[in-house]
């Protein structure tokens, strides 16, 4: 008989289809101390690849170029029957490139319907890269939940 960890984890493909959605990122960095730096972020992708910028001098940035690691999760749901999210335990890709850094800009940018689509919001959102870093996720561990799966049954 499947454990219920094993019948709630999603496919890669549930995963896939899941963090295509317009979600908020939890991203954990580890600060200098003990310290965790906890920041809800925006995401796009790069390819497969979930990413995101920010600031180059950012506490999450400089914590990422201090261990180069972070703990990402995205999770959607209201009541504990509809919970579902991914968490990403990563090595984080710091990507300086200005062309791959409005790239990821223009990924996030066309992700969120809040954001105004004409050409000029577009334009001032993506102006702001010339003092952003991207950063690319490469999961190291990956763990998914779909509480949906047990059909109300717990």
């Amino acid at each position: 008989m499947p454990s219920r960890r094993d019948l709630i984890r999603m496919t890669d493909q549930e995963v896939a289809a899941f963090l295509a959605e317009p979600h908020t990122m939890s991203v954990a960095t580890k600060g200098p101390g003990e310290d965790i730096h906890l920041v809800a972020m925006w995401y796009g992708f790069v390819g497969a690849d979930v990413a995101f910028w920010t600031y180059a001098k950012s506490q999450k940035m400089l914590n990422l170029q201090r261990s180069g690691t972070l703990t990402a999760m995205v999770e959607a749901g209201e009541t504990y029957d509809a919970l579902r999210g991914v968490e990403m335990i990563a090595d984080a890709e710091i990507v300086t490139d200005q062309e791959q850094v409005r790239e990821i800009g223009n990924s996030i940018y066309g992700r969120y319907g809040g954001l105004d689509q004409s050409a000029e919001a577009k334009q001032a959102f993506l102006a702001s890269a010339s003092k952003r870093y991207g950063v690319i996720i490469h999961p190291r561990k990956l763990v998914s939940w779909d509480h949906r799966k047990l059909g109300g049954v717990y």
